[in-house]
């Protein structure tokens, strides 16, 4: 409701008395009600891609959010997942069918990733009837794709080496020297592999929305690199406190979550090899 300036200037306290009333009635936003706000300023797209840590709970529960988000507003073209590989959907099963169920046709991997944790996301588009894709390489092509150099080729030389000190660190730097190149064209392969089923899913007026590893995401350096230029994509970066950011090129957006608890997976790792980094 519109007030005229000139009524206040005859009821000072009147008009005090109004704003000490509203401030005190006014609640401060709740994260949740930030990330509702963060989901509805989503500029339109075809696709929107969140990169989450994946042992952050929190960076879930938001990716449930956003699914529900884009659901309920009719809005949702499909799911897409790392966490199940390309080829596998839930697209021939009813909207009441039950996790048992939706974790068989996506021939889930209970020990890689917790259903606990993308359950929730996954049944929300299961139930408002939006297919969920699997996107990531599947398991048999990931010897072919070690030994095609030609995959070297889709990234840029710059890109190509962030890809392969990314590999260096992400094994602890415990890798030898020659599986360097191989590791790195598998994930150049699941990047791919991840690209092309958003490609196939996308639909006019809606959105596909893809739940994969921060790195997957990056503009310039993962999944963006890989997609038709004509989709409208934006990335999302999922940040818990602490955790170093990424050039500001590198997502359209941020969103910052609470810190996670810290682990030293390289000390779990050298454990795993017997202490050897060779």
């Amino acid at each position: 409701m519109q007030v005229r300036r000139l009524s206040f200037a005859f009821f000072p306290s009147l008009l005090l008395a109004m704003l000490i009333g509203g401030c005190a009635g006014t609640k401060p936003p709740s994260a949740s009600d930030a990330i509702s706000a963060r989901i509805l300023a989503l500029p339109p797209a075809d696709a929107v891609l969140l990169g989450e840590q994946h042992d952050a709970a929190e960076h879930q529960r938001i990716e449930q959010r956003v699914v529900a988000s884009f659901a309920e507003r009719g809005r949702l073209a499909a799911l897409v997942i790392e966490m199940a590989e390309r080829g596998r959907s839930t697209a021939g099963l009813p909207p009441d069918a039950s996790e048992a169920r939706v974790q068989a046709v996506l021939a889930w991997d209970l020990k890689g990733w917790p259903w606990s944790a993308y359950g929730p996301a996954v049944m929300t588009a299961v139930r408002a009837g939006v297919p969920v894709l699997g996107a990531n390489l599947q398991r048999l092509d990931m010897r072919e794709a070690m030994g095609n150099r030609r995959l070297d080729d889709h990234l840029p030389d710059a890109a190509l080496q962030i890809q392969r000190q990314a590999i260096r660190a992400g094994h602890c730097e415990m890798l030898p020297e020659a599986q360097i190149a191989p590791m790195t064209r598998i994930q150049i392969a699941r990047d791919r592999s991840m690209a092309h089923t958003i490609a196939e899913a996308a639909m006019p007026g809606k959105v596909v929305v893809l739940l994969a590893g921060s790195g997957h995401v990056a503009n310039g350096l993962g999944v963006p690199l890989h997609l038709p230029p004509t989709l409208k994509v934006r990335t999302v970066r999922l940040l818990a406190e602490g955790r170093q950011a990424e050039p500001a090129t590198a997502f359209d957006a941020v969103w910052p979550t609470p810190a996670v608890p810290a682990k030293d997976y390289c000390a779990d790792m050298k454990q795993q090899m017997g202490g050897s980094s060779q």
